[in-house]
């Protein structure tokens, strides 16, 4: 199951890997390249001293694979139901946690490939060093493996394929990019420090940029990644409960 998870999206990369290239060099190209250095201001300390280009990057690596990682579980398990061929998934001889695990394992290394993509974009435009590569690599498995799960419980819970639409766009993009992804937190002042410190995404931006930019993230890595873990074992294991009650699955 998980290798024809895999072969769904691979078999189709004009649908869904090359989007996220072009939109990704047309970011890098007007932010980073063209406002770039308004936005810096000519300061040579803003951003940590890494330049704006390297300062989103994070943030965009970020967008890519939390966006693709839940569509891509999301729509999988709705395409299922919507077509009905998913009860030939719940009649084979897999366990309810096998089943779960194959659709959170696909759509969360489609996010990653995504991720990549994104990375191999931004170093055509900036050379990037890794000086804490251990949260990098910490947070690019976990944040993926998260909005998997959370693709799971779209797919179920979705009645149409405007539900699927609803939740991307308006939920998911709009936390990602108030998520600190192309703005420091040094930039918010009062209640809007406050506001944008509840957003979730803003601990996953930096993150990853504490692996590429430490001395541009605002938040300390440590705790964000015992509560994105810990939050990830609990939105699989919920997957795996609603698969097994047949939520979503039986009418």
């Amino acid at each position: 199951m998980l290798h024809r998870e895999i072969l769904r999206y691979v078999r189709r990369p004009r649908n869904t890997f090359l989007p996220p290239m072009i939109t990704n060099v047309l970011y890098f190209t007007v932010f980073g390249v063209v406002l770039g250095q308004r936005i810096s201001g000519g300061d040579p300390d803003a951003f940590g001293g890494a330049g704006y280009i390297l300062f989103i990057l994070p943030g965009l690596v970020v967008l890519g694979m939390v966006s693709n990682a839940f569509e891509n579980a999301s729509f999988s398990i709705f395409h299922g139901r919507w077509n009905e061929y998913i009860h030939e998934v719940q009649t084979s001889p897999l366990s309810h946690t096998e089943m779960v695990l194959a659709y959170v394992a696909a759509s969360a290394l489609r996010g990653i490939v995504v991720g990549a993509i994104i990375w191999g974009v931004g170093l055509i435009f900036t050379p990037v060093s890794v000086p804490n590569p251990f949260y990098l690599v910490a947070f690019t498995l976990v944040i993926p493996t998260l909005f998997a799960g959370f693709g799971v419980i779209g797919g179920l819970w979705a009645r149409d394929f405007d539900y699927l639409t609803v939740l991307t766009q308006f939920i998911i993009r709009p936390l990602v990019f108030f998520g600190a992804v192309f703005y420091p937190l040094s930039a918010l002042s009062g209640i809007w420090r406050q506001v944008t410190l509840l957003n979730p995404m803003v601990y996953m931006v930096n993150g990853v940029r504490y692996g590429v930019v430490p001395q541009a993230a605002d938040i300390s890595p440590e705790l964000s990644l015992v509560v994105l873990s810990g939050l990830t074992v609990t939105v699989v294991a919920l997957d795996i409960e609603l698969v097994r009650r047949g939520y979503g699955l039986v009418d």
